[in-house]
């Protein structure tokens, strides 16, 4: 069973941090809160086909500043698992680099992603261990929140004569 490769690369995922550079113009549709739609993992140590996780939901949420937060959830072996993460992210061309901390300190993850404007779909590859394997995540743009309206203001009480 794959479930251990799935935990290894969500593991080493769930406390990244991405660098802020930036060296490639982003349209600004990219910066973002996306939804996880799939999640699959390519295992080069197995001669099965690569994984679907089942039960992927959460968010990523990628600003401008290249900060980022990531609220992930799986499910498996029947057991819902959460991964959630802040920090920091640096593109170049396609390459995306997640640089973070967690309780063993400083790692960074690389990959490549690919952004579909028009549809506003972005796919994020993460290189695994060993060489070869790689989990690919599966996003859309979630729909704008409609804008909270401005409370209404009450008019003053007219002060009356006694």
């Amino acid at each position: 069973m794959r479930i251990p490769i799935v935990f290894s690369l969500l593991i080493s995922l769930s406390s990244a941090s991405i660098a802020r550079a930036q060296t490639n113009p982003i349209r600004p549709s990219f910066y973002t809160t996306y939804i996880y739609t799939a999640y699959t993992v390519y295992d080069t140590t197995s001669a099965g086909a690569p994984t679907q996780v089942s039960g992927v939901g959460g968010t990523l949420t990628l600003r401008a500043d290249g900060s980022y937060e990531k609220r992930m959830s799986i499910v498996a072996s029947g057991k819902p698992y959460y991964f959630n993460q802040t920090g920091t992210y640096t593109l170049a061309g396609d390459s995306i680099r997640f640089a973070f901390s967690d309780l063993k300190g400083a790692d960074v993850q690389r990959g490549t992603f690919r952004f579909q404007p028009a549809t506003q779909r972005l796919s994020i590859t993460i290189f695994g261990y060993p060489a070869g394997n790689r989990g690919v995540y599966d996003l859309v743009a979630a729909p704008p929140k409609p804008p909270v309206p401005a409370p209404k203001s009450r008019p003053k009480a007219s002060k009356r004569a006694r």
